[in-house]
């Protein structure tokens, strides 16, 4: 939205006033963002205008006095029609910037990253999770090695990234990084964010994106059947740190917890439902939407397995939970002793209890929807894309009646 110039030249008292001239300021207002800056010359109050701010008078003196004043008014309105006409980021400070001489410092991609990100740190728990931070900062780092190895310098000024660097950084994602198409998609569209907030505020004239397109390929998801939860659930497991691994990742299986959620879970999150059995109520850590899922048998038994557990009494947690990092690792084993040839990781869990668990066995989409906490229900209709079984299932009810009719 065009935003209004106003121009304004008053007489300001200085402190401990008593009489006499007074400067002249001249006050820079659009938007309703004022700047002010003194003009260099005095004035006599009984000789100024304060509704013209101009001088009064006919003689020689206020003749001067007024054309100098005149002189900036039409400085100042040629910078900002100049500005306006370069698409630049205009407000009273560049204007003023502009007539004093002053150079602005550029704005650079890595510094306005860091600066993005730093907010976003400030907002983790807030709507943010530091699953999304740690995102931005992997992008961050990737631009940086790439302006390093393509162009040879540490950073680069906004306004001068142009669609050659958009597509120069596509490629190095792909080559040098091996990043699959969806994970240099997804980089490019943490570069997009930064650059859309750039243009917001002016900082650059275009979107470098422009005519840059990129489309995520349909990745399979993987799941476990419901013979490979058995093997998870009946193998004895002698060493202590890796049953609780493999306990907590089939709690994630029949409840749909990701894990952030399951290793914030505690003692108070799992209260009666309404039909008198126990549920886990929460707020998904990733949406902040509720998330109301009823305990299995399976997911109870755990459960009460580990109520007495130190590290649990002592935190108020419902499940010993280490790292992600530690957790995944020890899941590699567990595959190994349940000869389960699968990569397990704990999205796998929560893909799990979304198809095998619950949409196989005939729950309805909507309430998958809703125990997974999500705010759509077509994120919930990918999974129940991949449910051959059901459909092979639905298929023999189908025949089934059509014989015996």
């Amino acid at each position: 939205m065009k935003k209004n110039l106003n121009v304004l030249f008053y007489l300001k008292k200085p402190k401990n006033y008593q009489s006499g001239p007074m400067p002249i300021y001249m006050r820079i207002t659009l938007g309703g963002t004022p700047k002010e800056l003194s003009i260099g010359r005095p004035c006599e109050p009984k000789r100024w205008n304060n509704k013209v701010g101009r001088a009064n008078g006919r003689d020689e003196a206020s003749k001067n006095l007024n054309a100098y004043v005149d002189t900036f008014r039409m400085k100042i309105e040629d910078i900002h029609l100049k500005l306006l006409r370069s698409d630049s980021e205009i407000s009273p400070e560049t204007i003023l910037n502009t007539f004093l001489g002053k150079k602005e410092k550029p704005h650079l991609l890595l510094e306005v990253f860091q600066e993005h990100n730093d907010k976003l740190e400030a907002l983790i728990g807030k709507g943010f999770t530091k699953g999304t931070l740690t995102k931005y900062n992997t992008t961050k780092k990737h631009l940086k090695a790439f302006m390093r190895a393509r162009f040879r310098i540490s950073d680069i000024e906004i306004k001068k990234i142009e669609y050659h660097f958009i597509t120069e950084f596509d490629f190095y994602l792909r080559s040098t990084c091996s990043c699959a198409n969806n994970s240099a998609i997804k980089h490019l569209k943490n570069l997009g964010k930064i650059l859309r907030e750039c243009l917001a505020k002016k900082w650059i004239s275009h979107d470098p994106f422009s005519g840059h397109k990129n489309k995520l390929k349909k990745v399979e998801r993987v799941k476990l059947s419901e013979d490979e939860l058995s093997l998870l659930y009946q193998k004895e497991i002698s060493n202590a740190r890796i049953c609780q691994v493999r306990d907590v990742f089939l709690f994630c299986c029949y409840t749909g917890l990701s894990f952030i959620d399951v290793q914030k879970l505690s003692r108070s999150d799992i209260q009666k439902g309404m039909d008198g059995r126990q549920w886990i109520f929460i707020k998904r850590e990733k949406t902040a939407v509720a998330s109301h899922v009823p305990l299995l048998p399976i997911a109870l038994g755990i459960k009460e397995k580990y109520s007495e557990h130190a590290d649990c009494m002592v935190n108020e947690r419902v499940l010993p939970v280490s790292s992600n990092q530690k957790m995944n690792a020890y899941l590699k084993e567990v595959a190994n002793l349940c000869g389960i040839e699968k990569l397990l990781t704990f999205h796998i869990a929560r893909h799990t209890f979304a198809t095998t668990v619950t949409l196989g066995q005939g729950v309805p989409i909507e309430s998958v929807s809703k125990m997974l906490g999500h705010t759509d229900i077509r994120t919930t209709q990918i999974y129940a894309k991949v449910m051959d079984t059901k459909v092979g299932s639905d298929m023999e009810k189908l025949r089934e009646k059509m014989y015996t009719a």
